[in-house]
């Protein structure tokens, strides 16, 4: 990790107003050809934008969707004034190329990435169009942008994390969870989300004398396994927004349940599929935020001049169901950490 980056990103925040509100598995669809006359950004055109996803899971999903409700609301609406082409790259690098490459050849006025491969490549491919992202987790470190306020350049866009939000979850188990002494990590070790994340997280599991063991994967058939290798080995798991390991996640929530062994996540909808808790935040809404940035850009605004943000919404979120099936008493002390428990104690 480096210091500069969360120090920048943590200065960039203060900036930022988040606005909440509230698949197709192929590698291209284009979006509807029909031309509408709907008034967006005081002019009488069709946009066209082309969104590059590594892979199709629930945070990423809800990402897209948010990010398209905003455009919505701002009145560029896909099938009347607003063409998308979207791109899943299954998971595979060379789709990843092969996808930007498409797009930086393709006339749109906007290109999407969402996740950290697929926006590394739009940003190596795509030199003559503004380039936003979403779902990564440093963009610095990444070699995405040079900085956070005001990156120059064609990109800019939405981080997904706030590392206070992997601080407060491992003092949350070092607090509620006094025998935990090791906590369990399954993780794709060329992810550099991942790896950044791990980082954060050992560096506060330390503060508190607490071990982190690391069961690292190359593909999503190997995460079963890497789970299981934990039993016994480990008093707790967790896992980072691993675009693989979170894709793979089922096999990991079923060990933990057999075992009883407390699952913790970076991801709110990693918790509602069966994970214990996070600190977290929706990711719609950080789509939603990322889709007012390109409302802006399609009206004229330079993407070098905006700053790139991260969540702001933060709160402890529980599924008391995977509390029981991993045998978890979740006490009043416990819930008394969840700001909104109508909204945040899954039940």
């Amino acid at each position: 990790m480096k210091k500069q980056f969360w120090i920048g990103l943590a200065l960039a925040s203060l900036m930022v107003v988040t606005a909440a509100c509230g698949g197709n598995g192929g590698k291209s669809n284009a979006g509807n050809d029909e031309q509408g006359t709907a008034n967006a950004g005081d002019t009488e055109k069709t946009y066209s934008i082309a969104i590059s996803q590594i892979v199709e899971h629930p945070s990423l999903d809800a990402t897209r969707e948010g990010f398209l409700a905003a455009l919505k609301d701002a009145g560029f609406e896909e099938g009347k004034n607003l063409k998308v082409d979207y791109n899943n790259a299954q998971g595979d690098a060379n789709n990843v190329k092969t996808i930007a490459e498409k797009i930086a050849s393709s006339d749109v006025d906007l290109a999407l990435g969402i996740a950290t491969p697929t926006t590394q490549s739009l940003v190596d491919e795509v030199k003559d169009k503004p380039v936003l992202f979403a779902a990564v987790t440093d963009p610095v470190d990444a070699g995405i942008v040079s900085q956070l306020k005001a990156p120059g350049g064609n990109v800019t866009g939405a981080a997904d994390t706030n590392p206070e939000a992997i601080v407060k979850t491992m003092d949350f188990i070092a607090k509620e969870f006094p025998d935990v002494k090791k906590v369990g990590l399954v993780i794709n070790e060329g992810e550099a989300n991942a790896v950044v994340m791990s980082g954060i997280a050992e560096e506060a599991l330390a503060k508190h004398n607490i071990e982190l063991v690391k069961a690292a994967v190359a593909n999503s058939s190997d995460i079963q396994q890497a789970a299981q290798s934990l039993v016994g080995r480990v008093d707790a798991i967790y896992i980072t927004l691993d675009n693989m390991v979170v894709g793979g996640v089922d096999s990991i929530i079923e060990v933990a349940n057999e075992n009883d062994i407390p699952f913790f996540s970076a991801d709110r909808d990693t918790v509602e599929k069966g994970a214990f808790a996070t600190v977290g935040f929706k990711y719609y809404d950080h789509g939603y935020e990322a889709g007012q940035m390109a409302v802006e850009i399609l009206k004229g605004k330079n993407p070098g001049e905006m700053d790139v943000t991260m969540p702001q919404k933060l709160d402890f979120i529980f599924n008391l169901k995977a509390a029981a099936e991993q045998g978890i008493t979740v006490t009043d002390a416990m819930k008394a950490y969840v700001q909104d428990p109508a909204n945040n104690i899954i039940e």
